[in-house]
C-alpha cells in the first residue's frame, strides 16, 4: 500500500523533506513505519521518545496499523502554549516502574509540588492471600485513553509535567502496577490532578487485573467502563 508521510520541525531537517510517498506491507504499525526511516536517517531515533504519531491528523498510538492512502505525521513536540501531553511520561510497559527515575524528571526550577500515586500490589484480598498479580490491557486502545486523560490533565488543572504509566502481565507482591505523578508550582493542583489521573484511568482505561492464589485465581471485579468519549472536565484548585 501507498502512504503519504510528513515531517515536521527538526525531524524534517534531518529527512531532508517534507513530504514523502512510501509503499508499505499491509500489516506495518507506526513504530515500523519510524523504525525503518530511523534506519536511514538514525538522528532520528534521538527523538523518539518525545515524538507524536498521526494518523489522518487524529493522534495515533504507536502500535497502529494505517490503511491505503492514509496520512501519517511525525511530530517533534510542539513550541508555545499549553505542555504537549507527548512531552510528558505516558507508557504501558511490562518491567518494574522505575519510580524514582520518572519523578526526578519531572522536577523543575518552577515547581513547589510534585504528588505522587502508586499503586502496589497487596497480599491479601477479602481474607484470602494473594501470590501474585497479572494485568492485560487492550493495548492501543488503552494508550490512547491515558493520552486523552493526561489532555484532559494539563487543560484542567494548573500542572507543569505528568508521568503516567501502567505495567502489564505478572508482578509481584509489593511492586507497583501504576504510577501517577504530576508536577505543579502549588501542592493543591498536584493533588487534585493526581487523584482526577488514577480515578480517571481506573474508570475509562481498558486493564484488566486477575489475582492468584493457592488455591486458584479470579479476575478483579473492578468498576465497568465509562463509555464517554471524553472524561468530563474538573476544575482545580490552584
Amino acid at each position: 500500500m501507498v502512504l503519504r508521510i510528513l515531517f515536521f520541525g527538526q525531524l524534517r531537517e534531518i529527512v531532508g523533506a517534507a513530504e514523502q510517498s512510501l509503499t508499505a506491507s499491509d500489516d506495518v504499525s507506526l513504530e515500523d513505519l519510524y523504525a525503518s526511516y530511523t534506519g536511514k536517517f538514525p538522528r532520528l531515533a534521538e527523538f523518539r521518545s518525545s515524538v507524536a504519531a498521526a494518523i489522518n491528523q487524529e493522534y495515533a498510538p504507536w502500535n497502529a496499523r494505517p490503511r491505503a492512502g492514509d496520512e501519517i505525521a511525525f511530530l517533534p513536540p510542539v513550541s508555545g502554549g499549553a505542555p504537549s501531553t507527548f512531552e510528558d511520561v505516558v507508557q504501558i510497559i511490562r518491567v518494574r516502574i522505575p519510580t524514582e527515575q520518572i519523578v526526578a524528571s519531572l522536577k523543575a526550577a518552577e515547581d513547589g509540588a510534585v504528588a505522587v500515586f502508586e499503586g502496589i500490589v497487596r497480599n491479601h484480598l477479602r481474607g484470602k492471600s494473594t501470590l501474585y498479580l497479572e494485568y492485560e490491557a487492550y493495548e492501543p486502545m488503552a494508550l490512547a485513553k491515558m493520552r486523552e486523560i493526561a489532555a484532559s490533565i494539563h487543560r484542567d488543572f494548573a500542572i507543569d509535567r505528568l508521568a503516567m504509566v501502567h505495567r502489564l502481565g505478572r508482578i509481584e507482591i509489593g511492586e507497583t502496577s501504576v504510577l501517577i505523578a504530576v508536577s505543579s508550582a502549588h501542592r493543591a493542583a498536584a493533588f487534585d490532578a493526581c487523584r482526577y489521573g488514577i480515578d480517571t484511568l481506573k474508570r475509562l482505561v481498558p486493564i484488566w487485573k486477575k489475582e492468584y492464589f493457592a488455591d486458584g485465581a479470579v479476575w478483579s471485579e473492578g468498576e465497568k467502563i465509562a463509555v464517554e468519549a471524553f472524561p468530563p472536565e474538573h476544575t482545580s484548585t490552584t
